[in-house]
């Protein structure tokens, strides 16, 4: 119930306003940059989930089996509750932030020791990688909402885990990167046919993907721009793994990544996280 409107008829009383009358003359909020958190309570670990299924599902398509009990509008899985969760807001002039904006998971190695494995190892066969494995960790649902792709968000979100790795043991990162299918393939397979020439990590570290992108049977020959968050990573040192995997539930092939910290560029390890 909003309170009424007081009008002021002496020095000293208070005029208490109505916002709704206001029609919009509030002061708008100016955002001044960005703040990272880690979640520490399930509504926290929810509103990554919301972005996810606004992303994911609602802006990309995707259709993911969602464990029983999920709430509608979250895109969820088994994984979440062994994961960290990395929050992105946007901090504004007066102090405050806004939602969540742009979300990263981690799960480390322990983490996937308790859950039996790593969300990857769902996709791909990664036996080669098994040397690496007490030190490692695996990025993943990374997303950020439409507005805020164009800016310094996904920055933001690296230097907080560029802060996390070392003070958790992590030497090596994997993760994926997922391509649309919407062409039906063809410019997924284009981009690994130029990019493993001169990105594919050594052959000791090949993963195989257990439900393969028919890449052989696909145009090779498209002219395809690197997607801006691959480019970025293989700019860092990341090194592709091996070929796509095809997720039928996002309908999406799933590129394997990894890299290694001791390869990441000096630039990026003096990444400031946001505040």
């Amino acid at each position: 119930m909003h309170a009424p409107l007081t009008p002021l008829t002496s020095p000293g009383r208070l005029r208490l306003i109505d916002p709704a009358a206001l029609n919009g003359a509030l002061p708008a909020r100016r955002v001044v940059g960005f703040e990272t958190a880690w979640a520490r309570h399930a509504d926290e670990v929810a509103e990554a989930q919301r972005l996810r299924h606004r992303v994911f599902v609602e802006e990309l398509g995707a259709r993911p089996r969602v464990p029983p009990g999920t709430p509608a509008g979250h895109e969820a899985d088994l994984f979440d509750a062994h994961c960290e969760h990395l929050l992105l807001r946007p901090r504004h002039d007066d102090g405050s932030c806004g939602p969540v904006v742009g979300t990263y998971r981690v799960l480390t190695a322990a983490a996937a020791r308790r859950t039996g494995g790593f969300c990857s190892d769902t996709a791909f066969d990664l036996t080669r990688l098994r040397p690496l494995r007490a030190r490692m960790a695996e990025l993943g649902r990374a997303c950020v909402a439409p507005q805020w792709r164009a800016g310094f968000a996904v920055g933001a979100l690296w230097g907080a885990l560029a802060e996390f790795m070392p003070g958790h043991g992590v030497e090596t990162v994997i993760g994926c990167a997922s391509l649309g299918l919407r062409d039906g393939g063809h410019a997924a397979a284009s981009l690994w046919e130029r990019l493993r020439a001169g990105h594919l990590a050594p052959i000791e570290h090949h993963v195989q993907p257990r439900i393969a992108l028919p890449v052989e049977a696909l145009s090779h020959q498209l002219a395809v721009e690197t997607p801006a968050l691959l480019r970025a990573y293989l700019r860092c040192g990341a090194r592709l793994l091996g070929p796509p995997a095809w997720d039928t539930d996002f309908q999406t092939a799933d590129l394997p990544l990894m890299l290694r910290l001791a390869d990441l560029q000096p630039r990026w390890r003096r990444l400031p996280a946001a505040r």
